[in-house]
This record gives structure tokens, sequence and C-alpha cells, in this order.
């Protein structure tokens, strides 16, 4: 459920939307789905499996399972950079998404709009300060856990939230244009910017390539097994995605929304949504209020992964550790927070700013080239080995990694990653 937890939300409930309007789809859902089971399934239960044999952070686990004299930990450092380039903008993110809670509860939710909020330079440092300072409170004390407990169970009251919605925006006279264009796919519109988008979007709702669910891994018995744990939380994960889209697209072809907007997909249409149906002041503050718990889950999950491994580089201890590294994300946040008034910068295509930059760092490289490593690392005698990996994950009850599904995990995995990554970068539109 903890894994879940980092798992779910603004990957599946923001980014996945936006990511599906701008690439075609239904062939992207179709890509998408492709790409987590033959692609993500692997690589999250190879990296479950070298974070509980390494009981130790993404920084120093390689240590402890590489051979004497081998360089496999250098992605220990490379999984720091990952989780600090994903807070760079994912805590700005949630910091809308507190803003959005904030203007339905006081009740002002008909006077304002995405475009104004992010072009506002003091509403969005405020409201990335307060996610950051809440988060790292929260780590100084070690009072997650506590927290923790209360998300999962509003996580699961978020999720009947939007089956509901999902049943109203159904029902809207316009739904039928938008369902078509999400759950049918147009084959002539998958092409290879679809693929390499699916592949990305894939590795990035589930957190996979970075080290953060090889913490995860760490925190699971050795009764369960890791392939079926790993299931359990992309079928999860991937309600939740396909949830979100039944909300979005109906409703955007029913009030005339625009399906290719990107980031400000899930905030304009949820917005117009509740601003049209009875009660939709309470409903929207609810609805706002469940994501920021599932935003912030994993908000607490990355930040605690990056103060555990400055912690163990520095041996500060808690207190000391949380100012600092607060200190440090709110700095690097501050370039996605004032990009969009007085931080100008348009790293690639016309209408980019810093924002893509993170994103593209993390999304296009980090995790696709993290997922990468994980499965040399499993599946070669250069790194820790198929028989060693195999022993880990199968230990419990469970799902089993067969003896069939090596040439999937060893050869067929890291071709397509290298394949499509490859690709990705030529064609990649940088001006």
């Amino acid at each position: 459920m903890l894994s879940a937890g980092c798992a779910i939300g603004c990957g599946n409930i923001w980014k996945f939307p936006w990511m599906c309007g701008q690439n075609g789809g239904g062939g992207f859902v179709l890509i998408y789905i492709i790409c987590l089971i033959i692609l993500g399934l692997p690589v999250m239960t190879m990296e479950f499996s070298i974070g509980r044999a390494a009981q130790a952070s993404p920084l120093y686990m390689y240590q402890k399972l590489e051979k004497k004299g081998q360089k496999w930990h250098i992605h220990g450092y490379a999984s720091l950079i990952g989780n600090l380039a994903l807070m760079a903008f994912y805590t700005v993110v949630t910091g809308w998404i507190i803003y959005y809670f904030v203007k339905f509860l006081t009740g002002h939710n008909e006077s304002f709009g995405f475009v104004p909020m992010i072009q506002d330079p003091a509403v969005n440092v405020t409201y990335m300060a307060v996610t950051v300072a809440v988060a790292f409170v929260i780590l100084c004390f070690n009072i997650q856990k506590g927290l923790e407990r209360i998300t999962k169970y509003l996580m699961a009251v978020l999720l009947i939230l939007m089956i509901v919605l999902a049943v109203r925006s159904i029902m809207l006279p316009g739904a039928a244009k938008g369902l078509a264009f999400y759950l049918l796919p147009d084959f002539s519109k998958i092409t290879g910017k679809v693929i390499v988008a699916a592949m990305n979007q894939a590795f990035f709702t589930l957190s996979i390539g970075i080290g953060s669910m090889a913490i995860f891994g760490s925190y699971i018995n050795k009764d369960r097994s890791l392939m079926g744990e790993s299931v359990n939380i992309i079928i999860l994960d991937t309600i939740v995605a396909i949830v979100a889209g039944l909300i979005i697209f109906p409703a955007c072809t029913t009030y005339g929304l625009e399906v290719t907007a990107g980031p400000s997909l899930l905030f304009d249409t949820m917005a117009t949504v509740f601003n049209d149906m009875p009660g939709g002041r309470l409903w929207g503050t609810l609805f706002f209020l469940f994501m920021v718990f599932a935003a912030l889950s994993t908000v607490l999950a990355v930040c605690e992964n990056i103060l555990a491994m400055i912690r163990e580089l520095t041996g500060w201890g808690r207190a000391k550790g949380s100012l600092i590294c607060g200190i440090m994300i709110f700095c690097l946040a501050l370039t996605t927070a004032l990009g969009y008034s007085v931080l100008h910068f348009q790293p690639f295509a016309e209408g980019t700013a810093w924002l893509d930059f993170w994103d593209f760092i993390v999304s296009n490289n980090l995790l696709p080239l993290g997922s990468l490593i994980f499965a040399l690392f499993c599946c070669y005698k250069l790194g820790w080995g198929w028989d060693n990996f195999v022993a880990e994950a199968n230990q419990g009850k469970g799902l089993k990694v067969r003896n069939w599904m090596k040439p999937i995990f060893k050869y067929i995995v890291p071709a397509i990653i290298i394949f499509i990554y490859i690709y990705g970068i030529v064609t990649f539109k940088w001006r």
C-alpha cells in the first residue's frame, strides 16, 4: 500500500491525461498498457529485489550486492540527482493542487484559472514553499508513519470519489465523443513519438528507475514474492489512471475544452466540471483535498529517499539533514515556480519552460536509463546475476519469476528500452 501510495499521485491523475490527450488518445492508452506489462512489471520486480536484498538506500544498495571493483554504484548518485530533479517540479505541481483546494474550500472556485495562477510568482512560490515545509517538518520529526496510515484510507476514498465523478462524466451529453477518443485506438495515430511517450509515462507513473521503489522493496517482508507485489501495485496504479481519463475526456468534449492543453488539462477540466454541478464547491473541495494527500504521499516518499541518501553521505542528524535538504529542494523548485513569470527559460521548442526541462531530465533520461541499469544488473553475471535476483524475488507467497521469463527480462526488456530511448532522443523536438 505504501508503494502504491508513492506510485499513485500526480503521475496518473495529472500527467497521464494530458500525455494521453497530446498523443492521440486510445492508441496511447493501448501502448501505455503494453509498456506497463512488458517493461514496467519486470523492472519494478527487479528494483524491489535489489532494495530488499540490499536493505540500503539507492546510494549504497549496489555496494551491498556488486562484486569487488565494480562500478554499478555510480548509478546510486544518478538516483540522487533523479530524485532531486523530480522534486524540482513535483513540489510545484503539488502546490498547484493545494492552491485549488484552498480556492474551493474558501468559495472562490469561480474566480480563478490555471494560466493566471502559474503566472503569479507569489502564488507559485508560496504554495511550493508550503509543500516543501510540510514535507520536511513531517520527516524531521519522523511522523510520516502516522500520516501514511491516514493516507491509505484517504487514497481509498479518493478512488471512490473518482469513480463517482467518472460515472457523472460519462453521463454528460457530449461524453460519447470523448470516450471514443480515449478508449478507441486510432492506429494511424500510433507513431514513434507516441511509443516513446508511452514508455516514459509508464516508468514515470510507477516511479521506477531512480531507486524510489528500491526503498519500498527494503520494507517488504520476505513472506511476499516481489512479482506478486508489483502486479498489485501496477493494477491499482493503472485503475486510477484509467478512471482519471474517464472523468476528463468526456468533460472536455462536453464543455469544449482542448484535450491537447498539456499540464493545465486536469485543473481546467476539473474546475469546469465542479462549477457546473450541484454542490460543486463541496465536491471540488473533497477532490482536491484527497489529491493533496495523494501528491504529498509521493513527495514524502521521494524526500525521505533524498534525506536518507544525504544523511548517508554526510553523517548529519535527521533535523539538520531535513533543514538543508528542504532548502536545497526549495531553491531547485524556484526555477519551476518562477518559470512562467520572472524566470523565463525556453529549453526546447517554443512554449517550453523549466517544468519541461526537469521533466525531460527525469522522464526522458534518468527513468528509462535507470530501468535499463536495473535490468542489466539483475540479469547478467557482470552484475548481481539472474540466479541471485530470482532467489530474492521469489521468496514468499505470490507470483514467481519463472525460467521461461528469463529471455524477456534479460534480452527483450533492455533491447526495447535502448531502442525506444535512442529513437526518442534522436527525434526529440529540440527546437
